[in-house]
């Protein structure tokens, strides 16, 4: 939604920088950044503090735990918690949840 302005388009940052990031084919990365930035949001304080590591390869999350009692916890929820990435990021930046 750009409007025009002494001849030339104005976009707002937002738009600017999506534009920027498809123009430079970074678009998915930084939905990524942000997802793994999101992750004690999403999922609470107690299961982001029982976690060790988070990385996404192949559109698939994989989540560390620092226990197996966690990942097996979590494995019970996990459906849950990727629907809740899906809603706010899409559902093209992850299609799996991976704990390990």
């Amino acid at each position: 939604m750009s409007k025009k302005y002494r001849g030339g388009d104005v976009q707002s940052v937002g738009e600017a920088i999506r534009s920027l990031l498809n123009s430079y084919q970074l678009t998915s990365r930084f939905d990524e950044a942000n997802l793994i930035d999101s992750w004690e949001r999403i999922v609470g304080k107690p299961i982001s503090k029982r976690t060790k590591k988070l990385f996404i390869k192949n559109k698939v999350l994989f989540v560390e735990f620092d226990s197996p009692t966690m990942r097996k916890d979590f494995s019970l929820y996990k459906a849950q918690v990727l629907e809740m990435f899906k809603k706010e990021f899409g559902a093209g930046v992850i299609t799996e949840i991976v704990p390990m």
